[in-house]
């Protein structure tokens, strides 16, 4: 089969090229050359986190693979039959597991049998989604799409000692449906019980998860919203906050991880604003959430959703979906904050 080569400097430039053109190249059993990773970061190449991508992929598909190793800034990768079954990956680092699972997620999905996988490594870092956002708000969708999994967390990983556990286990699945996200998230915000502020704590002072909760309240309006410090297990002291709204069949979800330095009251600020323009949007999705669900579509076949304006992680996912496959997935915008992304029926189908 001809190789595809990627250009891993494209568009938003990161790892999310990488780890996209890993992802297609296993549910196509397409072999894929990727050259400039991270050309334009301080530290271009593999770190840690892209390199435990690598070998995540690498170990579940059987690829043959070359240019897996730290600082290496080109991949070639080609893909065998997907193997479901029991792993471990330690990305030995604070950096992001919850983007090692949903490197090799898809691909153990469409197997349609059991696997159970572990990681080690960042779950909350603030570079990434975190795992209570994979957990609350992605896998929300994917449970609607009809994949069925369960996350058990041992210990959570905060910067800079990560050290977080945890297992994922996914269930056989023998069906995707595709999902039709459009009603806005502002029509569920206003409904009682629909609002949630939690603040994840390790280790940490009492006081700053109270003043984070004080300062949403106060910059939201959400007096009356239910609250909740959840103090858990970590390697090193942590904190992170996070607002949602529950909009039936998944969650809304906007976080901030607290950092040294940074007043509990700035970090409310910075969740809470990101919540505010979601709001004002009239979007079903919020942009995080919008560009994780790209890849999903692709294996449901079709699918759409209202998001705010489409961010350069979500637009460059989007052409490098087109050069792995062909596929168009359209960016319409509906008003100057609000955009449809739709993909019409696929008949490119994943292995």
């Amino acid at each position: 089969m001809k190789w595809i080569e990627i250009d891993g400097s494209q568009g938003e430039g990161g790892g999310q090229v990488l780890r996209s053109a890993l992802t297609l190249s296993m549910l196509y059993r397409q072999p894929v050359e990727i050259r400039n990773i991270r050309a334009g970061r301080k530290k271009p190449g593999l770190l840690r986190q892209h390199l435990t991508c690598v070998q995540a992929a690498k170990d579940i598909s059987q690829a043959r693979c070359e240019g897996d190793s730290l600082g290496s800034t080109s991949v070639r990768f080609a893909p065998g039959a997907i193997c479901p079954g029991e792993y471990q990956f330690a990305v030995g680092s604070a950096g992001s597991t919850v983007l090692v699972c949903q490197t090799i997620l898809l691909p153990l999905v469409m197997t349609g049998q059991s696997a159970t996988v572990e990681f080690e490594g960042g779950t909350h870092n603030g570079l990434s989604p975190s795992l209570t956002f994979f957990q609350d708000a992605f896998l929300a969708v994917l449970k609607q799409m009809g994949i069925h999994c369960e996350v058990q967390v041992a210990s959570l990983g905060f910067n800079p000692a990560g050290g977080g556990r945890w297992r994922l286990s996914l269930f056989p699945t023998s069906h995707l449906e595709p999902f039709q996200l459009e009603q806005p998230g502002a029509d569920f915000a206003q409904l009682p019980g629909h609002r949630r502020i939690r603040v994840i704590m390790s280790d940490l002072p009492s006081h700053i998860a109270e003043r984070e909760i004080e300062a949403t309240r106060k910059k939201l309006g959400w007096d009356e919203t239910a609250a909740d410090i959840h103090w858990v297990t970590s390697s090193c002291s942590g904190n992170s906050l996070h607002l949602s709204i529950d909009c039936g069949t998944y969650l809304s979800m906007f976080e901030a991880v607290g950092q040294y330095g940074t007043s509990a009251e700035r970090v409310a600020r910075r969740s809470a604003g990101k919540l505010q323009s979601y709001l004002r949007s009239g979007a079903a999705i919020e942009e995080h959430l919008a560009d994780q669900l790209l890849l999903p579509m692709i294996v449901a076949g079709s699918g759409r959703f209202t998001t705010t304006r489409p961010s350069q992680h979500t637009l460059t996912n989007i052409d490098v979906i087109r050069q792995m496959t062909g596929v168009n997935i359209q960016v319409v915008p509906l008003d100057e904050e609000l955009w449809e992304i739709v993909l019409e029926e696929n008949h490119v189908s994943p292995q």
